[in-house]
C-alpha cells in the first residue's frame, strides 16, 4: 500500500471518528429513542427526602444556599437538610450552625475527606428515602422536589438528574462557550434518558433512591459514576428537564481549563475502574453510551491528529487537501492564540467558539495525561476558592 492511499485511509478514519463523536452518536441516540422509546411512570407522592450539601470553605455562599433550600416547597416534616462541612477553615460551620433552629444539621468530620467521601458521610447519617445532592453555590426553584420526586414512582428509576442552567453575568468568552456547550449536552441528555439511561448527571442537582446508593471511592467523580452504580443494579438514571438549578459559569479560561482537566482525569479513572461496563453484552446500550459520550469524547484529539497528519501528506499532491490543511491550521492557531489572549481575561470575543473548542480539547489531553500518570483527585479545592488557578 503506497503512502498516499494509506494517508487517505487515515484521513477518513479521523473524519469518521470526529463525525461520529459529535454528530453520529447524537443521531444514533435519537434514532434509538424514536424506534425503541423507554418512557417511565411518574406519579405525585411525598417520600421523606434528605438534601445533602458537601461544602468546603463556602462562607460566601452557604447562607444564601440554605435560605434557598429552606424555601423549597415540600412538607417540613419530610425534608431533612444536612451540610457536611469538609474540614472548612473559614466561617462556614458557624453560618450553618445559625440555621440549626430551622432544622439544618451540620456534620463536620475530624479530618478533610474530599467531596465524594463527604457525600458518603452525609448519606450515612441521613434518614430520607430519597437523597438529593447539591452544591453550596447552586440555587433551586421552589418546585424542584415536586419536579424530581414523581420520577421515583417508577421502581426501575434509581437516579434522577436535573437541568443545569449556566448563566454568564459577566458576559465572558468562557461563559458563552460553556453555556453553548451545556446546551448541546442538555439536548443529548434528553434523548439518552428516553433511549434508556443517562451516563452521568449534573453534580449540582441529582437525586438517588437511598436503597440503591452505594458508597463510592474517594477519588470518584460522583456525578458521573452514580449512573454506572445504578446500571450495575439494573436501575436507570433519567433526566428531568423541568427540575432546574442555576449556576454561574467560570469567568476566565484558566479556571475553566482547570475544572475540565480535573473532570477528564476523574472520568477516565472511573471508566478504567468500570471497564466491564463498556461491554454491550453486559450493559447493553449503556455501554455504547459510555464509550461514545465519554471515552471517545476525551480521545477526540487522537482523531484530529490523524486528520492533520494525513492532510500534511495528502496536501503535496492535492489542492483539495492543501485547502483542508490550511483551514485546519487557521482554526487551531486562531483558537490557540485566542485562548492565550483570554487566559486570565473575562472579556468576550468573536473568537469564543474556536477558543473554547481548543480549551476543552487541550483539557482532555491534560486530563488524559494526569490519568495515565496516576494523579488522583480525592481532595481538591473548588475553582471559586482558587481564583488564580
Amino acid at each position: 500500500m503506497n503512502t498516499y492511499l494509506l494517508s487517505l485511509i487515515v484521513f477518513w478514519i479521523g473524519v469518521a471518528g470526529v463525525f461520529y463523536i459529535y454528530i453520529g452518536y447524537p443521531l444514533l441516540v435519537w434514532l434509538v429513542r424514536l424506534l425503541r422509546p423507554r418512557p417511565w411512570r411518574r406519579e405525585d407522592f411525598e417520600p421523606p427526602v434528605s438534601i445533602v450539601i458537601a461544602a468546603r470553605n463556602e462562607e460566601k455562599d452557604i447562607e444564601s444556599k440554605l435560605k434557598n433550600t429552606l424555601a423549597i416547597d415540600y412538607p417540613t416534616g419530610k425534608l431533612e437538610i444536612i451540610v457536611v462541612s469538609d474540614f472548612s477553615s473559614d466561617k462556614t460551620d458557624n453560618i450553618v450552625e445559625s440555621f440549626a433552629d430551622k432544622g439544618v444539621t451540620l456534620i463536620r468530620p475530624e479530618q478533610r475527606l474530599g467531596k465524594t467521601a463527604a457525600q458518603n458521610l452525609g448519606v450515612s447519617v441521613s434518614t430520607g428515602e430519597i437523597i438529593l445532592f447539591s452544591d453550596a453555590t447552586t440555587n433551586y426553584q421552589a418546585d424542584v422536589l415536586r419536579r424530581i420526586i414523581p420520577n421515583f414512582a417508577d421502581e426501575s428509576i434509581g437516579c434522577v438528574g436535573g437541568k443545569l442552567d449556566y448563566h454568564d453575568p459577566h458576559e465572558t468568552t468562557v461563559g458563552r462557550g460553556a453555556s453553548n456547550y451545556w446546551s448541546y449536552e442538555t439536548n443529548l441528555k434528553v434523548n439518552e434518558s428516553l433511549a434508556g439511561s443517562l451516563i452521568g448527571v449534573s453534580g449540582c442537582l441529582y437525586a438517588v433512591r437511598r436503597s440503591a446508593y452505594k458508597p463510592m471511592y474517594p477519588e470518584a467523580c460522583s456525578d458521573f459514576l452514580i449512573a454506572t452504580v445504578m446500571r450495575r443494579q439494573g436501575l436507570r438514571t433519567v433526566f428531568e428537564p423541568s427540575a432546574v438549578c442555576d449556576e454561574e459559569t467560570n469567568v476566565t479560561a484558566n479556571q475553566e481549563f482547570a475544572m475540565r482537566t480535573r473532570i477528564a482525569a476523574q472520568t477516565l479513572s472511573d471508566l478504567w475502574r468500570n471497564v466491564d461496563m463498556m461491554n454491550p453484552s453486559k450493559s447493553g446500550f449503556f455501554a455504547i453510551s459510555l464509550v461514545s459520550h465519554k471515552l471517545l469524547r476525551y480521545l477526540t484529539v487522537v482523531f484530529f491528529l490523524l486528520i492533520f497528519l494525513a492532510s500534511i501528506v495528502l496536501a503535496s499532491g492535492s489542492l483539495f487537501f492543501l485547502v483542508i490543511l490550511i483551514m485546519q491550521a487557521l482554526f487551531w492557531i486562531t483558537g490557540f492564540l485566542a485562548l492565550i489572549a483570554f487566559w486570565r481575561s473575562s472579556r468576550r470575543s468573536v473568537l469564543t467558539y474556536p477558543a473554547y473548542f481548543v480549551l476543552i480539547t487541550l483539557a482532555s489531553v491534560a486530563g488524559l495525561a494526569k490519568f495515565l500518570f496516576g494523579e488522583k483527585y480525592e481532595k481538591w479545592e473548588p475553582i471559586r476558592n482558587n481564583p488564580d488557578k
